[in-house]
């Protein structure tokens, strides 16, 4: 299930580390190095981009590729037994789906076209979905929420602790957002 404009996708691995030496080049920083194997210093951001042993970069890849199968395995074969399961309801991966597995972000419309979902719908179109997959016609659900308030946000000012509470009171109730509603802000100009 997804909102046609929910941001999904996005299949892939990505290792990411920061090469900061020419920049300790830079301040006159050396860096010592007492490792225990020779590869130990994996990944360091001390070692000039011309140090990196051309054996680790292909550890590095063969890492990354071997992940990235084990996932693309999962999305195919949760998929599969989804649709299998769900033939009617449910929509089959394309059969170029890997294609789509490069990392890109998709909208829940692109999902849908390319079967990483099997239909479009708000919260309330998920919560119906999985009481008929349950086979269940009441449910309890409970939803829990993190409190955010003006308080909240001035913490990251001061003190982390709660003991000066703080409530701001301008006379009006802020609207309650719900999850797996969309909102549009649209602007009010008054002259």
């Amino acid at each position: 299930m997804a909102n046609d404009l929910t941001i999904t996708g996005s299949i892939g691995v990505i290792l990411h580390t920061w090469n900061y030496r020419g920049l300790m080049d830079k301040v006159g920083l050396a860096p010592v190095i007492y490792k225990s194997g020779k590869f130990k210093d994996m990944l360091s951001g001390e070692r000039g981009t011309n140090e990196i042993p051309a054996e680790e970069r292909v550890m590095v890849q063969r890492l990354i590729d071997e992940t990235y199968a084990k996932f693309t395995n999962v999305v195919c074969v949760g998929r599969s037994e989804a649709h299998k399961q769900n033939q009617k309801d449910g929509k089959a991966l394309v059969a170029e789906w890997e294609t789509y597995a490069d990392g890109r972000v998709l909208s829940g419309s692109e999902a849908l076209k390319y079967g990483f979902v099997d239909e479009l719908g708000d919260f309330d179109t998920a919560v119906e979905r999985a009481k008929n997959i349950a086979h269940i016609s009441n449910a309890n659900l409970i939803e829990y929420r993190e409190r955010y308030d003006i308080s909240e946000f001035l913490r990251l000012f001061g003190q982390s602790d709660s003991a000066h509470n703080i409530k701001l009171d301008l006379g009006v109730e802020m609207p309650k957002l719900q999850a797996g509603c969309l909102y549009f802000l649209s602007p009010t100009f008054v002259n």
